[in-house]
């Protein structure tokens, strides 16, 4: 990590769940960073973190460095390159990084269009949640020039745990987007064994806890133990995303010639979710598993935890 935090000026777009958290530790790290929102309310509240809430995005094309996290590639797009967007006013940054996840073609055509500003485009999807991150756990994958991955490492690291570069171009697009179908396949395939124990007479955390302890354990599946335990479904990532990055993997396959039939199921399971109106957590899986199989959940009321303490 870089011993003067305040060596760059940081700019931060998009205060979602991830983005608030992911701001926030920049900001308890002694970053000098402004913040804009579209409901600036939300980002309010990072001003007792050492953040400046700005008004307006022309307001951060003075920042060294921009980080955006927002929901599209077409917001992306808007935030930067929009009538009141960071751009619109003449100014610039140096370096744009963006942890959105978007599609190859929408993340190469950012680039295109920064590069003609002369501004360096750093790719930098992110593994985890808002939980995960105020545990330090998130990760980060990040493509582009190198120079400007030194740059920005320091920040990246302070965010988590850790940070992958992977290469130039869209690379670590293609990385989180891998990511993100084992995610779907994952969470499909850990419903599907969960209710198989339960219905053979187990117990689910008593089914977790062996998983979690043997070598198919993971973070992800230790995470994920106290949710399908107690029917904990506040949302983490909703089935909509899950499918969206999904889809993305399935067009990357046809874009490369890989067959995906695993990811293809998957991916057919969650729009089954959707279609029966599930729309908190995507590991509700586990309730659309557990009806398909004759099985009535209950909670099982467990203090169990996971694994991120």
């Amino acid at each position: 990590m870089a011993t003067n935090m305040k060596q760059h000026k940081l700019g931060w777009i998009g205060i979602g769940r991830m983005g608030y958290a992911m701001a926030e530790r920049l900001a308890k790290s002694g970053c000098d960073i402004a913040v804009w929102n579209r409901t600036k309310a939300k980002a309010e509240p990072l001003a007792k973190s050492g953040a400046r809430v700005v008004d307006t995005l022309p307001e951060l094309a003075g920042c060294d460095i921009i980080f955006t996290m927002v929901s599209t590639g077409k917001d992306v797009k808007e935030v930067l390159f929009g009538a009141n967007g960071v751009m619109s006013k003449g100014g610039k940054p140096k370096i744009v990084v963006d942890s959105t996840s978007i599609s190859l073609e929408e993340s190469a055509e950012i680039r295109a269009k920064l590069a003609e500003k002369g501004v360096q485009f750093l790719a930098a999807p992110v593994s985890g949640n808002a939980k995960v991150i105020k545990a330090g756990k998130l990760t980060v994958v990040a493509s582009g020039p190198k120079d400007a991955f030194d740059g920005v490492a320091p920040y990246l690291n302070a965010i988590g745990r850790g940070v992958s570069y992977v290469g130039d171009g869209e690379l670590s697009r293609i990385a989180k987007i891998c990511h993100n179908v084992m995610l779907g396949v994952v969470i499909q395939n850990l419903c599907e064994i969960t209710v198989l124990a339960e219905k053979a007479g187990m117990q689910r955390h008593a089914f977790l806890d062996f998983l979690n302890k043997s070598v198919m354990g993971s973070m992800f599946t230790a995470y994920k133990t106290p949710a399908l335990s107690n029917l904990d479904f506040h949302v983490t990532f909703t089935p909509e995303l899950l499918r969206k990055d999904i889809d993305l993997g399935l067009s990357a396959g046809r874009q490369y010639g890989v067959p995906m039939p695993t990811t293809s199921a998957a991916r057919d399971q969650v729009q089954t979710l959707i279609g029966h109106g599930y729309d908190q957590d995507f590991s509700q899986l586990l309730l659309l598993q557990a009806k398909a199989s004759g099985v009535e959940l209950k909670s099982e009321n467990v203090d169990i935890g996971d694994g991120l303490s």
